[in-house]
């Protein structure tokens, strides 16, 4: 029996390592890419600190520029309040009676509210 030899020019090479094709880009365009991601994410912050501050700076002159107008308002409700108090007093008492020593316009630091309001208190507060 002859022995058998190889072919001539030899056998095919054996194929051993992984022929997996490449998936995705190469790595430096996922790198671009993050970069270009973040910069906008930084663009967008900046825009946005700047816009609540120019909001916080409008709201805070807003509320500069109004509040005469609601110390007006509460001047206002505290006089009408002073008013029903002493014609409420008037009615209970008689007469008026003066609290202080002077004449002079103390505003009252402490707003007394009953629990249960009748419609005979509510009619003397408006």
């Amino acid at each position: 029996m002859p022995q058998d030899m190889p072919p001539t020019g030899g056998y095919a090479q054996v194929q051993y390592k992984r022929n997996l094709p490449a998936r995705g880009f190469r790595p430096w365009v996922y790198a671009v890419g993050l970069h270009a991601i973040m910069a906008y994410g930084f663009y967008t912050h900046w825009v946005g600190v700047r816009e609540q501050r120019e909001l916080t700076r409008e709201k805070m002159w807003s509320r500069l520029y109004l509040l005469p107008l609601l110390q007006a308002e509460e001047d206002r409700d505290q006089v009408r309040r002073h008013f029903a108090e002493n014609a409420r007093q008037k009615e209970l008492l008689g007469a008026e009676e003066k609290v202080y020593n002077s004449d002079r316009f103390i505003r009252p630091t402490v707003v007394y509210t009953p629990s249960e309001v009748t419609p005979e208190a509510k009619k003397s507060w408006f």
